[in-house]
């Protein structure tokens, strides 16, 4: 399984010949071409987390799974969609995905309502990977790190819309984390941190043998 970071929250998981993208707002790769895509989830309505997934779903034809008002908003659109709610397991060629909650808002970007804003939990290869989407600190993360130890989690960093570092470092100790990826910051100015400082604090905690800061295009995260 290969991890690359497209930028702000934006993944591209591949395993097995399959793509899975997250949140694919790609403003940060403009020279992304997304082939080969398998399925692409979308944790909330924001422009900087639905991106491109109507246009990349419509030509390719990957479904994008989201919450339900947000999946028939996605097929209103042209695009093919999977609606789901919270709290249950969903098969996929590739493994499987639950949505967890997340403490945000969530509107499209023609102002629609983009029903609850979500977390996504997968099971790809034997491994569980949790992607937040945009949310604050909360205790669900200590349900979702007993439920299901997360080993590789994505975190917003950033601040004044999501948690910031400190409370991201406090996150990944609920959520019994081997592998930190932060996401959500320095893409504009009101979300800007100092990266080394998100490493130290991570470090600081001294509960977490693994953390894997993301800087730069595309880099590969994971492999195995």
């Amino acid at each position: 399984m290969d991890i690359h970071y497209l930028g702000h929250s934006a993944f591209e998981i591949i395993t097995k010949g399959k793509k899975v993208l997250i949140d694919p707002f790609l403003v940060c790769v403009p020279n992304y071409r997304p082939e080969n895509i398998s399925d692409i989830f979308v944790t909330h309505g924001h422009g900087d987390h639905l991106g491109s997934a109507v246009e990349i779903s419509a030509r390719v034809g990957a479904p994008i799974t989201a919450i339900f008002e947000l999946a028939n908003y996605c097929a209103k659109k042209g695009a093919s969609a999977i609606d789901m709610g919270l709290g249950s397991w969903r098969e996929y060629s590739w493994g499987r995905a639950i949505l967890v909650p997340a403490f945000h808002s969530s509107t499209t970007p023609d102002g629609q309502y983009g029903g609850c804003p979500c977390g996504v939990v997968m099971e790809i290869e034997g491994r569980k990977i949790y992607h937040a989407g945009d949310t604050c600190l909360n205790s669900e993360m200590k349900t979702i790190g007993e439920l299901y130890s997360p080993e590789i989690v994505m975190l917003p960093i950033g601040g004044k819309y999501t948690m910031d570092i400190e409370h991201a470092a406090k996150a990944a100790e609920w959520l019994r984390a081997t592998v930190v990826i932060p996401m959500h910051y320095n893409t504009f100015d009101p979300i800007k941190v100092d990266i080394e400082e998100f490493k130290r604090q991570i470090r600081e905690t001294g509960k977490i043998p693994a953390v894997i800061p993301v800087d730069g295009v595309l880099p590969n995260v994971l492999n195995g």
